[in-house]
């Protein structure tokens, strides 16, 4: 087995760990079928090589009035390097900006913003998000309900 492969042991911790990140490693090492000491080594190795990032909790947005969700196509009026870099810069500072993908289609980005209420909202787009460095021009989508969402780990949050 190659240093960096993953095998079946790895990938049940994985999965294990995904749905519950707080398990202790005893009931971690019942369910994957190995004694606590290998599990340990693995879960050492795993992070250490960049395949566990971290652990976090899970938080409901609805209990800090965050559950207005939309989705906004950006586009840059300039895409060069420096442009792209000072966009990237920039959109990271909004904490409202849950997610920001860069996109290969008619528009350039996709964030995932998540506020209060619309009112909020439509008040972020105006001062802050159109105001980000090179943007010319945005398209809002509203989420009405949430069918999937594995941030949230429920069925419609």
């Amino acid at each position: 087995m190659a240093e960096n492969a993953l095998d079946r042991f790895d990938l049940a911790i994985l999965d294990v760990l995904g749905a519950d990140g707080r398990i202790s490693v005893t009931e971690l090492a019942a369910r994957v079928g190995l004694s606590k000491s290998p599990v340990q080594a693995r879960l050492k190795r795993l992070e250490q090589s960049g395949v566990i990032t971290g652990y976090r909790a899970l938080i409901d947005p609805v209990r800090l009035r965050r559950e207005h969700v939309a989705f906004v196509e950006v586009k840059l009026a300039d895409t060069r390097e420096a442009a792209l870099a000072a966009f990237n810069a920039a959109v990271r500072l909004l904490p409202e900006v849950e997610q920001c993908h860069m996109i290969a289609g008619n528009f350039d980005y996709l964030l995932k913003v998540r506020t209060a209420d619309m009112a909020t909202y439509r008040d972020l787009l105006g001062t802050r998000i159109s105001m980000l460095p090179h943007v010319a021009q945005t398209s809002t989508y509203v989420a009405m309900q949430a069918i999937k969402d594995v941030a949230l780990a429920t069925d419609g949050a």
